[in-house]
């Protein structure tokens, strides 16, 4: 009787050290399964800036004609260009219900196309919008934000741009800065160090004590405007 049970408690200890592998395996199996599920929802979130705005000239473009009647005909002859900001952006999860993308631009006024001296205006023009897009599917898509060819006449080219990109629930995803302007650092290591978040900056003054930065307001996005009617099929819906 001694040794059927010595046996059986052998029998029951080697049973034990050989599971404690398998439930082993099985916890890494489930950590290994959260881990996968865990990076591909961060990936879903995931939004990449795959073309960034261009600053300056290149920024400015002859607007798309339309032939039609008109019953008062052509009234301004000069050529004229807008001011067209656009971004080329990726999406990763399968849709994302609204994209809000923030615009920060400043226009230098020594660049400006028609000049006039006798109009006081500050060195530089500031001007921000916001464009939410709604159902956006998985894909590379465009935003794009617009500055009637007045802008560029009077207060000149982009000299620098910020865009900000966040979820429906205010989460930033990414975002990112560009300049020409001294003092202004493009691509900043954060946010917060970006030119519109500089406070100091944004309402400097000259030796006058008249600011050197103007805030105003003006820029529209694409579908306001004539650019609309160009590659529709890259922009998604805009949230009115």
């Amino acid at each position: 009787m001694k040794i059927m049970l010595a046996a059986l408690t052998a029998l029951s200890l080697v049973m034990t050290a050989s599971s404690a592998p398998q439930r082993g395996k099985m916890r890494k199996a489930r950590a290994s399964e959260t881990e996968e599920e865990a990076t591909a929802t961060g990936k879903d979130a995931k939004i990449t800036i795959d073309q960034f705005p261009k600053t300056g000239r290149v920024s400015t473009l002859s607007a798309p004609a339309l032939q039609g009647a008109t019953i008062i005909g052509q009234c301004y002859t000069k050529p004229r260009k807008w001011i067209v900001l656009e971004a080329k952006y990726s999406t990763f999860s399968k849709w994302q219900d609204q994209l809000t993308f923030t615009w920060h631009v400043l226009l230098e006024t020594k660049s400006a196309t028609e000049k006039d001296k006798t109009d006081k205006i500050a060195p530089y023009s500031y001007f921000s919008t916001s464009v939410t897009y709604a159902n956006i599917p998985k894909g590379s898509h465009a935003a794009s934000v617009c500055l009637h060819p007045s802008y560029l006449e009077r207060y000149g080219e982009p000299k620098a741009i910020g865009l900000v990109i966040a979820n429906k629930e205010g989460t930033i995803l990414a975002g990112d800065c560009e300049s020409e302007i001294k003092g202004i650092k493009s691509h900043p290591k954060t946010l917060e160090e970006a030119f519109w978040n500089n406070n100091e900056m944004m309402n400097a003054q000259d030796k006058n004590g008249e600011p050197m930065i103007e805030r105003r307001q003006g820029l529209q996005d694409r579908s306001k405007t004539i650019w609309a009617l160009v590659n529709p099929n890259d922009y998604e819906m805009v949230v009115q």
